[in-house]
Formats: structure tokens, sequence, C-alpha cells
């Protein structure tokens, strides 16, 4: 398997999209006024507790009040808010707490207004970014990523990711990071640290300790709110979450981060330094690597599958509605169950990549194609829970109902990255259509079931707009070329100057239109 990153920079935003064989199954953006990403730290101010909702408004910065629930406040709070006294008066400057006592754990079941009072200063970190009308929801159990290992300050517990199978593997791992690990801090321990040795862990540690210490100096007279502590940009922390050896390249367009992403993989995978391709070719880079085309067709109320099935998906404000269509699809299935399962496991597959490639989150329902036999469905809730298994966002997925629907949630930290596809139509002022590119993959699907359906026709002439027309026959090899290559039939193309610009029509000898 073969996985790219594509990065494509732009003087307001950082693109990036993530190819899995090709195929793309993340698209990110960065922009540069976004202050409020998942990570960050900030010292903030209680505005207001709220004993009905057992939790506060905090003033972060942002045009509307953070939101920190009770049980997001983490059970060393009395701990924090002493340190955080302490560091800001100048008071404390060791920020190891090696000999920094630790006061009694907060109440689990307790009150919020017996923990906090209005106008406190408080340590908080960016768990949800600004959806909609909705503020941050922030948490103050701080935790600082690393490649290997998640720091967590006023802990001492130890960790390991449930991903990890082997229970040897995770013995050791704990065994290792409880000889290194400072007093004062606990530790997860990270998929991706399955294998490594204790110098590369330590090494990890080490630089998270350094951030921490970092941040701390910042809160000596610091104002309120601020940001203390910066996440990783993008481009690092996409490359320490999915970053494996299974990445064959990492294609940038701009100098400057070519330079900085160079820089970090030289410092995780020395070995794979050689992958970061600096990208100077004229054709843009999302073009060049088929991206553009790609989220012309997956973005959008419809998106098209193999062999002409396809999938409706409708937003609403509480949830996410998908709907699974076979569409006109010629298939060699002996009945009607076997192509149902056919189609249903090919839009798992697609269903996974779009809820990643979207990131859409809260409740998703999806109506997949009836099936009678159970041993069908167990068939396709296990397919889906395998392609779901590279998805990074906390997911649960329930079994099919007797109604035939899945339903799926999918935690949302960022807002759902939503593109536009369709544009102006030519022929009309003020209306729009799907964008042309998504034509020449309907033509595709029509001709394969014309020439593989069971009425197949020798002659086949497609009547299509001029303009279109010279697309689909110009160039070497040319659209047709490859038909022909393909099915080993060749099409006539018969310019129509009275068609619209999306308007086409397959007809046969005599002229009788057959689709």
């Amino acid at each position: 398997m073969n996985r790219e990153l594509i990065v494509r920079s732009s003087s307001d935003a950082v693109d990036f999209a993530l190819l899995k064989d090709g195929k793309l199954t993340e698209l990110h953006k960065e922009e540069d006024n976004n202050n409020f990403s998942v990570g960050d730290i900030f010292l903030a101010k209680i505005r207001k507790p709220v004993t009905g909702l057992n939790a506060a408004f905090v003033n972060v910065g942002y045009e509307k009040d953070a939101f920190l629930h009770y049980h997001d406040l983490g059970p060393q709070l009395s701990s924090m808010l002493k340190f955080i006294k302490q560091v800001s008066s100048g008071k404390l400057k060791d920020f190891s707490l090696k000999n920094f006592p630790f006061e009694k754990d907060i109440d689990k079941n307790g009150v919020i207004t017996d923990v906090i009072k209005a106008n406190q200063s408080l340590l908080v970190q960016i768990v949800k970014e600004p959806i909609s009308t909705k503020g941050p929801r922030i948490s103050s159990e701080l935790s600082i990523a690393g490649r290997y290992l998640v720091m967590v300050p006023f802990s001492d517990r130890v960790s390991v990711s449930q991903k990890i199978g082997s229970k040897e593997e995770k013995d050791r791992l704990k065994r290792l990071v409880k000889s290194i690990k400072p007093k004062g801090f606990g530790v997860i321990i990270r998929t991706v640290a399955e294998g490594k040795k204790v110098a590369e862990l330590d090494k990890d540690l080490e630089n998270l300790l350094n951030k921490w210490s970092a941040m701390c100096k910042k809160l000596y007279r610091a104002q309120t709110p601020s940001k203390v502590l910066v996440e990783l940009n993008r481009a690092s922390s996409i490359l320490r979450d999915v970053f494996n050896d299974s990445f064959t390249g990492i294609h940038v367009d701009d100098d400057n981060l070519y330079r900085e992403i160079k820089d970090y993989v030289s410092e995780i995978a020395p070995e794979k330094e050689s992958i970061v391709k600096h990208y100077t070719n004229t054709v843009p880079i999302f073009e060049k690597f088929g991206i553009d085309r790609q989220i012309k067709t997956s973005f959008g109320r419809t998106a098209t599958m193999s062999k002409g099935a396809y999938l409706i998906i409708e937003h609403t404000e509480a949830l996410h509605v998908v709907d699974v269509n076979s569409g006109n699809r010629s298939n060699k299935a002996k009945n009607q169950e076997d192509t149902a399962l056919e189609v249903n496991l090919l839009a798992a597959s697609e269903i996974a990549r779009q809820l990643r490639l979207r990131d859409m989150g809260g409740i998703i329902v999806v109506d997949f194609i009836d099936m009678v036999k159970s041993q069908h469905r167990k068939k396709l809730f296990d397919h889906l829970r395998d392609e779901m298994k590279d998805d990074r966002a906390k997911h649960k997925i329930l079994p099919p109902s007797k109604f035939g629907l899945i339903q799926i949630t999918r935690q949302r930290v960022r807002p759902e990255m939503n593109i536009k596809t369709t544009e102006e139509n030519p022929n009309k002022n003020g209306q729009e259509i799907e964008a042309p590119i998504v034509l020449i993959n309907k033509i595709n699907v029509d001709l394969e079931r014309l020439l593989k359906g069971p009425a197949k026709d020798n002659s086949i002439t497609l009547n299509i707009h001029p303009f279109i027309a010279a697309y689909i026959t110009r160039g070497f090899p040319s659209i047709r070329t490859k038909w022909f290559l393909e099915h080993k039939r060749w099409i006539k193309i018969q310019p129509r100057d009275a068609y619209t610009y999306l308007e086409y029509r397959f007809k046969n000898k005599d002229g009788k239109t057959i689709y």
C-alpha cells in the first residue's frame, strides 16, 4: 500500500491531501487566521460558572466564550490552580513538578462552583474548534502530544493504546516508560510506539518536557487570555499522527514549507528523508496528482462509485443521512441478494473514505440496500468496521437494524470540510450545475453499461455538445482512444450545436436514442 501526502500552499492557506494508492482519503486546510486549533493551550479566565449546567463559560479570546464542563476539569485541578498562581507570580521557577506538593483530587461528582470562581486564571486546552454558532470546547486536563508518547501533567498514570494488541508488547512499553517517566507527569503510549527502543521514547519524552518548560516560562505575568502553547502546524501534526513506513512520497510546492517538512521528517524518521520532494512543475500540484478531479467527483450531494453505483449524502442540523443506490448497474450476479451485497460492500468502503475526507462528525445514518440473509448483514458490518480502522477520529458503529440501517457516531473536533462542486450554468444565468468534470464520469458509466449489458449494441454514436466532443476526441491518448483500448470498440462522436453544454445522447446505427 502506497501513501502520499500532497501539500499545496497559497497566500492565505495550506491544503494537505492524503492519498492511499492514488485515491484521495483525507483533505485538510490550514488557514493563517485559525487561532483556535485542537491542541492549543491558553491561559484563560473564568467568566462565569453555571451551577445548572455544572459547567463554566471561559474567556479564551474568541468572540464567544468557550465551554468547560465539570468532567473536563481533570482530577488534579486544585494542584494546577496552585501551580499557575505560584508560577504567574514568580514564586515558583522549577517547572519539573518533582518537588511540587500535589493537592487532593477534586470530587468526580462535585459541583463546579465548589472548585472554581469567576475571574480565576486557568490553563485550558482546545479539544473542539469553534463550529457554526458555538465557541470552542475546552478541557483543563492538559495533554502534550509527541511522536510516540502523550505527556499528561499533574498525573502519575501510565497507559497504553488499545490498538496495540500484544500483551507482551504492552507490558514492555509500560515497563520502559515507567523507568524514564519524570515524577508528576502521566504518560499515554501511542500506537506508533510499538517496537520502539527506550532511547527513542526517552528522546520524545525529553522534547515534551522542553515544551512544557517553554510554556511555563510564558505564564510569568502573562495577560489573560493568551495562547501559551501552540500545537504543531497542520503539516507536522498530520505527519506525527499518520506517518509510517508505508509512505512513499511527500510532495510540497512551497520552498519554505518543503524545508520545514523535510527537517521534521529527518527528525522523526531519518531513513525516510529522501521521500520529501520539492514540486516545481508548472502544472498545479493538485492537478498533477489528480486531486482536483477527485475533489469535484467526491464532494457534493452525490458521490459516485464504480459501475454506476452512487451515494446520496444529505446534511441536517442534527445528523447526516447517507443513501446507497445501485444505479443502472450491469452485474453478472445470479440474484438480487448477491447484487445488494456487492453494492453494499463497495458503498461501505466509500462511506469510510467519505467520513474521513469530509471530516463528517456527530450521528451518521446509512441506509444500505436491504439484504435478507443474516450472514450477509454480518459480512457488511465487519467490512465497514475494517474499513474504518484507519480513521483517527473516535467512532462507534452499531450493527444493522431490522430496517437495514447502520448508525455511526464519529467525533467532531473541527468544522466539516465542505467544498462547493457546482458551477455556473453557461446556458442559463443565475443557475448552477454539476461540475463538467463529473459529466465524463457519467458518460463512462453509461458507455460501460451499454457495451457490457445484456442488449449490446454493435454501433454506438455519442451525440454531445461541440465543446465536450472536442475534449473527448483531442490529444493523445484521447478519451475516445482510451475507450477503444479498454472496450475494443470505436465510438463515433457527433457534435450537436443544439445541445446544451452538459446534454448528451447515445444513439444506435438507426439514429434511435438508446440512452
